[in-house]
Order: structure tokens, then C-alpha cells, then sequence
């Protein structure tokens, strides 16, 4: 199909073959016959020069467990220009660092009146990037092109209004292919009202996917499987009676019974340990971001290089 394409467009257009990629839009991409290697190495090295951070020392995780950021009104005010180029400049390395996804969007919260305590946090996830500079993502040949995601919430985790996190990943054979990390946009009263939310979605995310797999000849016979760790969520997708504990959830939110439903999406329950969305949604400790962050398929270039050779 590709070869097509590009006969296709040297007939319309003057334009040269320059093979396999290796650069694009500051995302370096190794191919080699056993798969490919994305990572930002460069983009690091730039953003950590020119915020003064290239002799700074490393932390092993982006956020400290435990963090609970707020608006912090009593603070000492920092330059906001900065805070925002900071952020700015991390929210492009999420391209191919999906497990940095939440902290980028904690920090983001707190753009318009930055204190030294969100300037802090702001550093933490440039020293983390200090001693993973060679990170990024590797997509092994050979895998099963099935399309699969996991979605989580962490409910009432904002600490200004309440509201819950949303956190989603979509994996294509060995690694993230689609993430997210976003407050939900309205409060929720339960913890199966969160994650149902997320579930919704994330659903929403799973038939844009398919339809752009189908786009590239890969259309998804089988339903999507989106793994959860609430049943209660996972009862509610799939009963259309409207309970007294869940008749105030918006209408639009039901949208996810339909998909279940009709064979599109299959909600499947997973252990919490299980979760690799739970690294979408809260500051964890070392050892379960390290394992989370392995599952998305985020490695160093050294280790890559280890399991080709």
C-alpha cells in the first residue's frame, strides 16, 4: 500500500525517495528487521539546556508519591513565562513518553498563577528526564496487531475542586499507541460514577482508533477489550436499568452501554496491580511506575539494543 502511495505521488509531484525515516518533527526513529525504537534524545538535551537543568541530578520517578498539588494562593509567585514554556516544552516529549502524561498535566493546571511549589514539581519531571534521556518507545516485529486499552480514574484526586482524574492507554502489540490524562469535566459522586466516566472516554477513543486501523487495513474484527478494576462500573456499561445510586449521571455518559452492547467495546475486569492505566492518573511509588512504565513499552535504547542483539 505504501509503495503504491508513493508511486502515486512522484507521478503528481516532484519529490525524492529518501528511504526509511530516522528523523521527523524532533522524534528520532530507529527501524530495524526485528521493529522500531521512537525516542526524543535530542529534543531532551535541548529542553534541559535551555532551562539550566543539563547538570542537574536525577530522580527515578517524574512526580513524588504521594503529591498533592493545589493552587497554593499563599505562595511566592515565579515567573509565569517560564512555568509555561516549561510545561510547553514537556507536553511536546509526551509524544513518545507516555508515562509522564500525568505529571505533565498536573503541572499544565497551574499555568496562569505558578508558585515555587509548582515550579518545583516542574523540575522533578526534568530531572527525572536528566537520567532517562535515551527513553522512548519500541514496537517489537512480529506481535499481534490487536488493539486493547485499560482505562482507570482516580476519584476526587484534584484538590482544588474535587473533580476526578481520567486516565486512559491503548496499546498495539508491545507498546502505547494512544494515552491520556485529563480531570474530568464535572465532579463525580462515587468511585463507580469516575470510573465510568473514564470508561466512556476512553470507549470514545477506542472507535476513532478502529477507525483509523480500518483506514490502514487493519480493521479490528473482534470487540476492543478495555480492561477496568471496578466491577461496578463494568455491571453498570452493560445493565440498562437506571438505578437510584446512578440515575444522575448525564445521559451522554451512556453512550458506553450502546458499545457495549452492540460487540464494539468488551469491558473486562483487571486486577488494580494490573491496571498500566493507574500510571495515567496518580503520583505511584518507584517499583510500580518502573513495572507500569516497562508494559507500555517504554525502554532505554541501550535495553533495546540488549534484546536485538
Amino acid at each position: 500500500m505504501f509503495k503504491e502511495f508513493k508511486k502515486s505521488m512522484m507521478v503528481e509531484f516532484e519529490m525524492s525517495d529518501l528511504g526509511m525515516m530516522h528523523y521527523f518533527l524532533g522524534i528520532e526513529v530507529v527501524q530495524s528487521a526485528n521493529g522500531i525504537f521512537i525516542s526524543q534524545k535530542k529534543y531532551v538535551r535541548d529542553i534541559l539546556d535551555r532551562f539550566q537543568m543539563k547538570d542537574c541530578n536525577p530522580v527515578s520517578t517524574p512526580t513524588e508519591f504521594g503529591l498533592k498539588l493545589n493552587k497554593d494562593h499563599e505562595g511566592k509567585k515565579v515567573d509565569s513565562t517560564i512555568y509555561k514554556q516549561i510545561v510547553g516544552s514537556l507536553m511536546y516529549l509526551t509524544a513518545t513518553r507516555p508515562h509522564i502524561m500525568y505529571s505533565v498535566s498536573l503541572i499544565s493546571s497551574y499555568m496562569e498563577n505558578p508558585t515555587e511549589i509548582h515550579l518545583l514539581a516542574a523540575k522533578r519531571i526534568l530531572r527525572y528526564l536528566q537520567g532517562t534521556r535515551d527513553f522512548g518507545l519500541f514496537y517489537k516485529k512480529g506481535e499481534k496487531l490487536e488493539l486493547f486499552g485499560f482505562t482507570d480514574s482516580d476519584y476526587a484526586g484534584d484538590q482544588d475542586d474535587r473533580r476526578s482524574t481520567s486516565g486512559y492507554v491503548f496499546m498495539l502489540g508491545t507498546g502505547a499507541v494512544s494515552w491520556s490524562s485529563k480531570k474530568q469535566p464535572i465532579v463525580s459522586l462515587s468511585t463507580t460514577e469516575a470510573e465510568f466516566i473514564a470508561a466512556t472516554a476512553c470507549a470514545c477513543q477506542a472507535i476513532w482508533l478502529r477507525r483509523i486501523l480500518e483506514e490502514l487495513q487493519f480493521k479490528q474484527v473482534e470487540a476492543t477489550t478495555v480492561f477496568c478494576d471496578n466491577n461496578s462500573a463494568i455491571k453498570l456499561s452493560k445493565n440498562p436499568v437506571l438505578h437510584g445510586r446512578s440515575k444522575h449521571i448525564d445521559v451522554k455518559y451512556y453512550f458506553l452501554r450502546d458499545l457495549s452492547n452492540d460487540g464494539t467495546i468488551k469491558l473486562v475486569y483487571c486486577r488494580s496491580e494490573d491496571q498500566v492505566a493507574d500510571i495515567q492518573t496518580k503520583p505511584l511509588k518507584l517499583a510500580t511506575f518502573v513495572r507500569l512504565r516497562g508494559l507500555l513499552g517504554v525502554c532505554s535504547r541501550a535495553a533495546v539494543d540488549f534484546l536485538l542483539n
